[in-house]
């Protein structure tokens, strides 16, 4: 939520020369529409952390698939305002962009996944892993745009254009750039996948003991029921202290009368 907040402030009041998204006539100018559109992803998300928390303290019935459906709903809209995107997508930029929108697509469907297999493994491990991939994917597409070194050969910063893109000189070259995003997107999946599986297998080797999980509220309902449990043991024990001690003054009297007799 901190980290939505921080973005949103960023893009629409601190990034601008005014510190503020509009133009002087109220409306939105084209260069910040861009803006707007991150703006809305990271509100998405915002709002489905705001309600995950809600959910969790209310805890009604529905919780596990009501949390997944609005993470469903966010990313959803990321992979919607990504695929309409503003930004011009004949560049570079607008490559990276595409090969983001499969690794959202998973993300989409293995949280809709989540609400009718909550148990499964499998599906929470890709998801999660898609997230990670989302975030890595970004850095590197933040490093190899914005750093003169790492562009392709042929294009260039457009520093006349705003918002700022990166253009190549001809078709020969933007063919080879685009081809050389599809190349690293390849390499970054099997990288992806190399840390996945390798994380896991050292979680595993680590906690390699059987660990049983429970829910908060069993855990609160079970810590209640104990106090009564030790009052009924009591209440037990104490009843088979005064059985005990009627049966052995009921076998003592018996044994004095033998005797008499």
């Amino acid at each position: 939520m901190g980290g939505s907040f921080a973005f949103i402030a960023t893009e629409l009041f601190i990034a601008p020369e005014k510190h503020q998204p509009f133009d002087d006539d109220g409306t939105i100018p084209t260069n910040r529409l861009r803006n707007f559109e991150h703006c809305s992803i990271s509100m998405a998300f915002l709002v489905y952390a705001a309600f995950a928390i809600i959910l969790d303290k209310i805890a009604p019935k529905a919780q596990h698939g009501l949390t997944q459906l609005l993470g469903a709903i966010a990313f959803g809209q990321q992979l919607l305002l990504f695929h309409l995107h503003s930004t011009d997508h004949m560049g570079p930029e607008g490559q990276y962009h595409m090969l983001l929108q499969l690794v959202v697509l998973v993300s989409l469907a293995t949280t809709l996944m989540g609400i009718g297999f909550p148990k499964s493994f499998l599906v929470s491990f890709v998801r999660s892993l898609s997230i990670f991939s989302q975030g890595a994917w970004l850095i590197v597409m933040g490093f190899m745009l914005w750093t003169p070194e790492l562009m392709p050969k042929g294009c260039f910063m457009n520093l006349e254009d705003d918002p700022k893109v990166v253009t190549c000189h001809g078709d020969e070259a933007l063919h080879r750039a685009k081809s050389l995003v599809n190349l690293e997107f390849s390499w970054f999946l099997v990288g992806i996948a190399m840390f996945g599986v390798s994380f896991y297998l050292v979680l595993v080797k680590v906690y390699s003991e059987k660990v049983e999980y429970s829910s908060l509220t069993r855990l609160r309902e079970e810590d209640e029921e104990e106090p009564n449990l030790d009052v009924e043991s009591q209440k037990q024990s104490k009843l088979g202290e005064t059985e005990s001690f009627v049966s052995h003054m009921g076998k003592t009297g018996f044994a004095s009368m033998d005797m008499e007799k």
